[in-house]
């Protein structure tokens, strides 16, 4: 197949899976042979970008533009970013975590990359028909690339999307990256084993799911759970209250969480939706085992073959401190073939057929 010239498009590099997954994307296709690009709308960098991977900062997201918030505001940031792109001339655009802006460009090859499950997080909401009536108006008729297939079905027939082309694409990934960042000395790992939780301190992540599941699992094996937000002092008030304060312990956010994901027991996810979630993928890629709930959606399409035994259904505390149990008295092994699917090589060129 022959190189093309992809063009990614996000707010900003200032974050967590989203903006992590578009890099590894990104760079894929770029050792891949293509050229590529990532334009960002404004000058937040968390994120460590590869070598040699150009990104490129249009600066349209500012104070007044956030202050103004009108259609014709973004009528204007998209014209900056229809320049841009016109001076690089890209075969393929994908746009991710900025479609209300980039809804205006007219590109023929624009893809929208939606990497969450909309469906479950506004499920019980009172605004759920009005979000899917929005998602609708924004994708209708365009061109969708969906993180998963579990996110198709539910844009198909949950939302009720009539798409011009929908692709189920996962997201790419090279283990050595993982693996040599694992290796970095990191002196705050807790000495024998732990189990882990890695991510945002809100409230989709459900750590009171996860707190009262560990603590019903009766396991000794201590907790530890990763990342930063506003839900902080109510887990740590949840931690007091389940008296765990010498198992469960808080290490803050780190930039690189590998060392912690490769030396746990195993990883537990208790979300109450996800879109692909890349913790699991990168777990399991450090050899390191999952217990997840099976929420909408992406665990289901993760942990296949045995690692299926250690989905538990989202509001079954019971059966999800059954698995955490389990895994504390017979750790599964993981082997390559409980990641394959995800690996760069098989993925990359579902990306270049766009």
């Amino acid at each position: 197949m022959s190189s093309k010239r992809f063009a990614f498009v996000i707010s900003d590099l200032y974050g967590g899976g989203a903006e992590k997954s578009l890099l590894y994307t990104a760079d894929g296709l770029r050792q891949h042979g293509n050229d590529v690009k990532v334009f960002i709308l404004r000058d937040r960098i968390e994120q460590h970008i590869p070598e040699g991977l150009e990104v490129v900062n249009l600066a349209v997201i500012t104070k007044t533009t956030k202050a103004l918030n009108s259609v014709m505001v973004e009528k204007w940031q998209a014209s900056r970013i229809a320049k841009a792109l016109e001076r690089f001339q890209p075969d393929v655009v994908l746009s991710c975590s900025c479609d209300k802006i980039t809804r205006h460009l007219k590109h023929p090859n624009l893809y929208f990359w939606i990497k969450s499950d909309i469906s479950a997080r506004f499920r019980n909401s009172p605004k759920r028909d009005k979000v899917f009536a929005r998602q609708r108006r924004q994708y209708n008729h365009r061109k969708v690339v969906a993180v998963s297939r579990g996110v198709e079905r539910s844009l198909l027939d949950v939302v009720g999307l009539k798409p011009a082309e929908i692709r189920a694409i996962y997201n790419p990934y090279e283990r050595a990256p993982f693996a040599e960042l694992a290796k970095q000395d990191v002196d705050d790992i807790p000495q024998g084993e732990y189990f882990i939780h890695v991510g945002a301190f809100t409230s989709v992540k459900r750590h009171d799911r996860l707190l009262r599941a560990y603590k019903a699992s009766g396991v000794t094996t201590p907790l530890l759970l990763l990342g930063k937000g506003a839900q902080e002092a109510r887990i740590r008030s949840m931690i007091d209250e389940l008296g765990l304060q010498d198992q469960v312990t808080l290490l803050g956010y780190r930039t690189n969480p590998y060392p912690y994901i490769q030396g746990a027991k195993a990883l537990i996810l208790t979300s109450d939706a996800e879109g692909l979630p890349r913790v699991l993928i990168e777990a399991l890629m450090l050899h390191t085992p999952v217990v997840s709930v099976d929420c909408p959606s992406g665990p289901r399409e993760i942990l296949t073959q045995e690692l299926a035994d250690f989905l538990a259904e989202p509001e079954n505390e019971k059966s999800l401190a059954d698995a955490i149990k389990r895994m504390d008295q017979a750790p599964v092994e993981i082997e390559a073939r409980h990641y394959e699917q995800f690996l760069a090589e098989n993925v990359i060129p579902q990306f270049e057929a766009l």
